[in-house]
Formats: C-alpha cells, sequence, structure tokens
C-alpha cells in the first residue's frame, strides 16, 4: 500500500541491501540511537511530574528545530515542492513518530516507571519485523527465534518471573507508543529518494509541532504552565536535543542502511540500557532475576544479528 501522494512520476525509494561496511555503520547508528534514547526515559519520569505530557512534547519540538534548523534548512527549501508533492507520507510520518509517539511517551511516565517504559518498548521490534514481514521481507527462523526469546525475556522482567504480567495505565499508554513507532520505522524504509534525512527531520519536526500546538493551548489553560529551572529545563534540553535531534537523525540513516526489521533487531537492547542506566541514576537494583533477563535479551539479540549479518552479506 502506498502511502505517498500520487501526483509525480518521480520513484519511491526502494533501499538496496546494504554493503559490508554500510551494514557496520547502519548497527552503530542504530545502537547510538537506541542508547540515547534510553536516557530520554529517564530523562521523561525525571520531570513526569513537573511539566504536563503535551507540554513536555510541544517544547522537545520546538528545542529539537532550533538545534536542526542550522543544518537542515536550507536543504528543506531547496526541497519544498518534493515535500509537497509527498505531503501525505510527511504528515503521517510526522503524525506517528513526531506527536504521537512521544505524547504517548511522556503520557506513561506518569503512572509507570522508566524500566517499565523501556521493557515495553522491546516489543516495537516485534512489530517492525512484522510489517518487514507484510511487506514481503523474510525473516527467518533464527531471527523469529532470537526475537521470540527477546521479548520473553522483557515480560519476565516486567512480570517478577512470571508471564502474566498485570499491565497497568501507564504500560497500556507505552504498548501504544511502541505500535506509534514501530509503524514510524516501517513508514521509513518508503521515504522518498529526493527528500534527503535532514530535510526530512526538519519538516517532521516542524508538522509535529504545528500537530500538537492546539493540544499545548488547551494544557495551558487547563492546567496551567510549569516553572522553569534545572529539574525542567535540563531534561527538556536532553530530550530535545539528543533524543530528537540527533537520535532521530542517526535511526533515520541506520532504517536506510539496513532496513526497520535488522535496526529493530538492534533496538532490542533498549530495556537493557535503560535498566543500566536507571542503576546509574537512579540507584534501581535488578537483582538476580534481573540479570538472567538481560542475558536472555541480549541472546536473543545476538542470534537475531547473526542471521541478520549473514542475511547482508
Amino acid at each position: 500500500m502506498s502511502l505517498i501522494t500520487a501526483r509525480h512520476p518521480t520513484p519511491v525509494t526502494t533501499r538496496k541491501p546494504a554493503p559490508a561496511r554500510g551494514a557496520g555503520f547502519g548497527v552503530l547508528l542504530a545502537l547510538l540511537a537506541t542508547v540515547v534514547w534510553s536516557g530520554s526515559f529517564v530523562a521523561t519520569r525525571d520531570m513526569a511530574d513537573s511539566v504536563p505530557p503535551v507540554q513536555a512534547v510541544f517544547w522537545r519540538w520546538v528545542i529539537a528545530l532550533v538545534a536542526v534548523a542550522p543544518f537542515a534548512a536550507r536543504p528543506f527549501w531547496r526541497q519544498r515542492k518534493a515535500i509537497r508533492r509527498h505531503f501525505g507520507f510527511v504528515a503521517l510520518a510526522s503524525l506517528f513518530g513526531v506527536a504521537l509517539y512521544n505524547t504517548l511517551v511522556h503520557q506513561a511516565g506518569l503512572t509507570t516507571s522508566a524500566i517499565n517504559m523501556g521493557m515495553i518498548m522491546a516489543a516495537s521490534p516485534v512489530i517492525m519485523a512484522v510489517w518487514s514481514r507484510l511487506g514481503g521481507e523474510r525473516l527467518g527462523a533464527r531471527r523469529v527465534l532470537g526475537m521470540l526469546a527477546a521479548v520473553i525475556g522483557v515480560l519476565l522482567l516486567v512480570g517478577k518471573g512470571s508471564l502474566a504480567v498485570d499491565f497497568g495505565a501507564g504500560d497500556l499508554w507505552m504498548f501504544g507508543a511502541a505500535l506509534s513507532f514501530a509503524s514510524y520505522s516501517a513508514l521509513l524504509k518508503r521515504r522518498p529518494a529526493e527528500i534527503d534525512g535532514l530535510a526530512f527531520l526538519f519538516v517532521t519536526f516542524l508538522l509535529g509541532a504545528l500537530m500538537l500546538a492546539p493540544l499545548y493551548v488547551v494544557s495551558l489553560a487547563v492546567q496551567g504552565g510549569f516553572t522553569a529551572g534545572v529539574a525542567t529545563v535540563g531534561p527538556l534540553l536532553y530530550v530535545g536535543v539528543a533524543s530528537s535531534a540527533v537520535a532521530f537523525f542517526a535511526w533515520n540513516k541506520a532504517i536506510a542502511l539496513i532496513g526497520a526489521g535488522r535496526a529493530g533487531i538492534v533496538y532490542h537492547l533498549q530495556p537493557v540500557c535503560v535498566a543500566l542506566l536507571s542503576y546509574a541514576l537512579l540507584g534501581e537494583r535488578l537483582g538476580v532475576l534481573g540479570v538472567a533477563c538481560m542475558v536472555l535479551i541480549l541472546g536473543g539479540v545476538a542470534l537475531s544479528s547473526a542471521t541478520g549479518a549473514r542475511g547482508a552479506a
């Protein structure tokens, strides 16, 4: 199903398999985005009680726009005609990847822990793989087995040793965020070739902020504003510059090099990164069960990655 406005004969990007070196660089970029996003869950949880979710997300993208504007404004202006031709696709990517996904994450931060947020987001690569399979990509038995092992590790960790997990409201918000992010990543595979990465980032950030603007006004009227200080400005700068401008650029480039499915395999490391950051910054301990679940997650990632590497070669 094509989501791009069919008003111009320019073909949609068809991503060719990345060369070995390109694939390795793509994995590193996906890992960079994963680590940075892991820190954003800690930052999001830290300011959840002081900044309303919609206001936090709105300012996140305003800061991100300021951060990328010096590099992306000129490519955006040069490619404005192409962006208009494919506006439907760009708007849909902005909705899933910018406005909806991050709002759901900040909403989840009100009622669940940073560790749970990271663990549940491990479901998104499974959804990415499903989208890839529906798009005709063959996953392979080892890759599916590795993904299954990683997901079981996540569920055991969240359920404290049981697969019968009783998810709260915040956990359900995070499942919605995982679905939104996976859909965004699948869309990236069809980004038009005439819109480069920087221009695409700039326009999606801009449209996402515009989508959130009416909700921001409503939030101000109903909830009031927040006090600007170290406890609020610091996390906002992190999620705006590092988690938005830097991580999104790295993730989008990784998708272009290795595809959403293989990038999703790397993304399985996020719950491990979140747990380690939560331990280092918040003093939370996982215990023996947590370590065992980490081993299961890492083993699943290694199994899936090995399969993916042979396929890329």
